[in-house]
């Protein structure tokens, strides 16, 4: 009896290590997001998506809804990295408010569109809408340029159309939507660093509408692990949280302080790695 229960507890322990092992993982993940969120105005999500996934595949989480959790747990993270990211901004005087109240309107509608049919979505065309729209991003972020002349931000209209494609887009990837309208904002002469700082500002109606929306097409799903809501995992979000908003914060100083045009084209390198593993995972 004394062996068994020896063995009992030595499981208990390998069990216990486990989940301690894959908790820093997650929040070294988050660790490494939260930074690139203050530094770039990034909610970290298209970052996120392809690390969440591998993850969850090792552990052998409802194996057939993979991408589903790594989308809707990136996207519950958005909330928080982007909450950090903009209270530094904000206190260098780097968002504009003005524009976040014009745009953000669509972007939450179109967000919440795509999110709500996420779970309607075959997890390998998910994942490979979701590569298709990070090359493209990676690619505007190689090799877009600020335009010579500087032009003004279009009118309600045209900003809620804008923004509701942004919105759906951002559904689909997990993201914040920097990488859309970080160039929108330069291409309308708005200053780098207040573009990052309003793009990290635009990204939090645009994550808490869209947790939501994976919250609901996750919610009736059978076979998703414990501690869950819907497509979001808690355990993996609590610690992605605790790793980003100390680092977000960092990453949001040295914005100010740095040049971050070569930072974005490595960081536009490292989504071509992350969604090349996607692609190769899902075909």
């Amino acid at each position: 009896m004394r062996s068994g229960g020896g063995f009992a507890s030595l499981r208990q322990a390998s069990v216990g290590r486990s989940a301690v092992t894959w908790l820093a993982a997650y929040a070294a993940a988050g660790a490494f997001v939260g930074f690139l969120a203050g530094l770039l105005g990034i909610g970290g999500g298209m970052t996120l998506v392809p690390i969440l996934s591998a993850l969850f595949s090792a552990q052998a989480l409802a194996p057939a809804y993979t991408v589903h959790l790594a989308l809707g747990t990136a996207m519950a993270s958005i909330v928080f990295t982007s909450s950090a990211s903009v209270r530094a901004h904000h206190q260098r005087r780097a968002v504009d408010w003005a524009i976040v109240r014009r745009l953000a309107p669509g972007m939450i509608i179109g967000s919440l569109l795509s999110t709500l049919a996420s779970g309607l979505i075959a997890q390998r065309v998910l994942a490979l809408t979701f590569a298709a729209i990070v090359y493209a991003g990676a690619l505007q972020m190689l090799f877009g340029g600020r335009p010579s002349a500087a032009r003004s931000l279009p009118g309600p209209s045209a900003l809620l159309g804008i923004g509701a494609a942004i919105g759906v887009v951002c559904g689909l990837v997990s993201a914040g939507g920097a990488f859309l309208t970080v160039p929108l904002m330069l291409y309308c002469g708005v200053p780098l660093v207040s573009a990052i700082g309003t793009a990290a500002a635009l990204g939090i109606p645009t994550a808490v509408i869209g947790t939501a929306g994976f919250m609901a097409s996750g919610w009736r799903i059978d076979g998703l692990p414990d501690a869950t809501l819907g497509f979001v995992f808690l355990p993996a979000l609590a610690a992605l949280v605790a790793g980003s908003v100390l680092t977000a914060s960092l990453g949001a100083r040295l914005a100010h302080r740095l040049p971050v045009i070569t930072l974005k084209r490595i960081f536009a390198l490292l989504l071509f790695v992350l969604a090349t593993r996607m692609v190769v995972a899902y075909t």
